[in-house]
């Protein structure tokens, strides 16, 4: 039985410990609010013993409290923050406010110039109110459009400094979007332990949950690959040579797969799987997808027509006088004349090869068959023994 997974009991406990933190905050902050108020409402003119309070101190009290509220309330209000927004808020206000004193100077001096001193100083009193007015008016306006402008654009822009960007965006080698059947294949630990891949692997909150859904399941299968697949997830968090974040980006849609493929296009990133319908949908969206089947059948050892091979047969196949074996790797092997040969170790020689998207076949004659052809002391056939597969071979392995 698999390990019991810790990344769910480690992200409670992370979880336990901010809210803990917000509730020290808020303690603090009712303590010093009470302090400073308490020190602005005190008559500190009065130097006798009884100590007074200022006039309509109780305004202020209020004051104070509606404060406190309304600043916990937007706390309450907003639980998921995103440093990337207000980021982008802060940018927006600054930069509505240097466009505001900038076009203030204009005015200021066109007021100056056209606004002469001979005019009544009720008239000036009142120019320079309607001018203060729309400056304000003007300033709110400029604010609110810079601040827009950059909530709609901040994926496609980069604040140049250091700590600060306001879109998950990454500059050359595009990071590895991580799928939950690659987690639950359980063969990612080892390949990223290999260094074999130099970029960085994102796991999609939406994912973590999705396996914690599976490990609850009342099915005792998909309860086990949930397990699996967070143990696999904490394993490679541990792991000091193993680039890995968890992403808490918000990504619209209601299905997992539809979530990876909308992040995928926003980062953007290569998405790494085994899912094969999902490798499908990304290929439809032009996602670069890396499937970690393909890389597997990519790296097996070739096989040349006139190698010798040794292989158990452990089935007839689907045409007359076939046997079908397996390689340690899960290759499949057609013995052509091994039909009554099942339960045997055979030694064959391979006479070609092919393969398909389930995987590589591998057709063969058993050894003693006097058909088959004699190798030369290389151990390859001669040019003449060479045959391509017959339709007749490709039909018996698909149907295998």
């Amino acid at each position: 039985m698999p390990p019991e997974p810790t990344v769910k009991r480690e992200f409670e406990e992370t979880q336990r410990q901010r809210n803990s933190l917000v509730s020290l905050l808020r303690a603090v902050l009712i303590i010093l609010m009470a302090v400073f108020g308490a020190l602005g409402l005190v008559d500190a003119t009065n130097q006798g013993e009884n100590i007074g309070f200022v006039r309509f101190w109780w305004i202020g009290l209020i004051a104070i409290a509606i404060y406190f509220l309304i600043v916990v309330g937007l706390d309450h209000l907003t639980p998921r923050r995103k440093l990337s927004t207000i980021s982008g808020i802060l940018f927006g206000l600054f930069a509505g406010i240097i466009a505001t004193i900038i076009l203030s100077a204009v005015i200021d001096l066109l007021t100056q110039t056209y606004i002469t001193p001979e005019l009544p100083e009720d008239v000036r009193s009142e120019v320079t109110r309607y001018i203060l007015t729309g400056k304000v008016i003007l300033g709110l306006g400029l604010c609110y459009l810079g601040i827009t402008t950059v909530l709609q654009t901040q994926d496609d822009f980069r604040l140049v400094i250091p700590y600060v960007e306001f879109a998950k965006q990454f500059r050359g080698t595009k990071p590895l979007l991580v799928d939950t059947s690659i987690l639950i294949d359980g063969r990612l630990h080892d390949v990223a332990g290999a260094a074999i891949f130099q970029a960085p692997f994102i796991v999609p909150r939406f994912i973590i949950d999705e396996l914690q859904q599976l490990s609850d399941s009342a099915d005792r299968l998909k309860r086990a690959r949930g397990r699996r697949g967070l143990d696999m997830l904490a394993r490679m968090q541990k792991a000091t040579d193993i680039n890995l974040t968890v992403d808490d980006f918000p990504v619209p849609g209601t299905d997992a797969d539809q979530m990876l493929v909308e992040l995928a296009q926003q980062l953007p990133a290569i998405l790494i799987t085994t899912d094969v319908g999902l490798a499908r949908v990304a290929a439809v969206h032009d996602i670069p997808v890396l499937n970690l089947n393909d890389l597997a059948n990519a790296l097996k050892p070739n096989v040349l027509p006139g190698e010798a091979l040794e292989v158990t047969l452990i089935k007839k196949g689907e045409q007359h006088g076939q046997g079908v074996g397996y390689l340690d790797d899960g290759t499949m092997i057609v013995a052509e004349n091994g039909g009554d040969k099942v339960g045997e170790r055979v030694t064959l020689t391979v006479t070609s090869a092919m393969q398909t998207s389930a995987g590589r076949l591998i057709f063969g004659r058993i050894g003693d068959d006097p058909n088959a052809p004699q190798n030369d002391r290389h151990g390859l056939p001669p040019s003449t023994g060479r045959r391509d597969p017959r339709p007749e071979d490709t039909k018996s392995a698909a149907d295998v």
